[in-house]
Formats: C-alpha cells, structure tokens, sequence
C-alpha cells in the first residue's frame, strides 16, 4: 500500500509543479511526444494519471483486494482523472482570446452613438465586440444624434466604420396623416 501512496503524492507534485511550470514542462513532452497530441501529454493530464492511479490502487488494496483486482481499479482510477484533466486544459486553453478586436470585428455588432453623426461629417460609435468595447468614428448618410442604437455596417479605415441606425426613423409622407 505504501508504494502506491508513494506513486499518488508523487503524481500530485507533478501535477503541483505543473502548475508552476507547466508551459516549460509541456514544451518538453511536445518534443518527446510529436505527433500523440498536446493535450493528453500535458503535464497536468500525467500528474493527474499518475495520482489518481496510485490512490486508486492503495484504496483497493486497502480494502484487501487481490493484486490483479487492485492494479486495474487503480488504471480506471487513473484514466477518468486523466481524461478529466485532459477535458479540463482543453476547456481552460479553448476559452475566450484575450486579443484586441480590429475594427473589421465590429462589422455586424450593434452599438450606440456616443457623439452625434452629423449628415457630411463623422460622429463617434461604442461598440461590444467579444467582451471588449471599442469606440470607434462613424459615418452614416443621415444624420443620427447621439444615443441612437446602431448596426456596424462597413469599414472605412482602421479607426471609422459606416453605420445605420438599428429601427429607422420611418419614412415621412407628405401631406397630413391618414385617418384611422
């Protein structure tokens, strides 16, 4: 039972030192394992495998099972914490980007007018693209006063958009309005 403890608080300062310096420490297994995927070969993912393998397998054996009983628990043990983490990296390393949007990602978004946009001149935009909000000069063919919601409908340069307003105004008639 004792080496099988040893094996689990071994595999939980892998999985510590991982922690600490993981980037290092994975660039390391890149070289040694090309070409077997980055992730399963983590070294939080084999800190993992090889903690829950030896607590596993040293509570089977606690519970006075035979050895051929003791070392397959410990393996399942040791694949569904390694699959775990596998899961786990791939979820934390898949998330968000913390890169600055470009002007060419606010096409489509909504946002609101900060400054008016007169008819033959720019105004200014606020715009929510993936979590960061970007101010931007506008430009629109009427003009729109500042609060009016907007749709990102072009790019003029690397700091102006064009825009429309998101309900416009509808289109007045001349003469008087119809009778109900």
């Amino acid at each position: 039972m004792t080496t099988f403890l040893v094996i689990g608080v071994l595999g939980l300062v892998l999985l510590t030192v991982s922690l600490v310096v993981g980037d290092f420490l994975d660039g390391v297994l890149d070289g040694l394992f090309d070409g077997l995927g980055g992730d399963v070969f983590s070294t939080a993912v084999i800190g993992a495998f090889v903690s829950a393998f030896g607590f596993g397998a040293a509570a089977a054996e606690g519970a006075d099972l035979p050895l051929g009983v003791v070392l397959p628990v410990g393996l399942g043990a040791g694949l569904v914490f390694g699959w775990f983490a596998t899961w786990l990296t791939g979820l934390v390393r898949g998330g968000g980007s913390d890169g600055t949007p470009s002007t060419s990602d606010a096409v489509g978004h909504e946002g609101s007018v900060t400054t008016e946009i007169p008819a033959d001149g720019l105004g200014t935009v606020r715009i929510l693209v993936g979590g960061h909000v970007i101010r931007l000069n506008a430009r629109a063919e009427l003009p729109i006063p500042a609060g009016t919601a907007v749709h990102v409908t072009g790019v003029l340069s690397p700091t102006a958009v064009t825009v429309a307003p998101v309900w416009p105004e509808a289109l007045e008639l001349d003469g008087p309005d119809p009778a109900p």
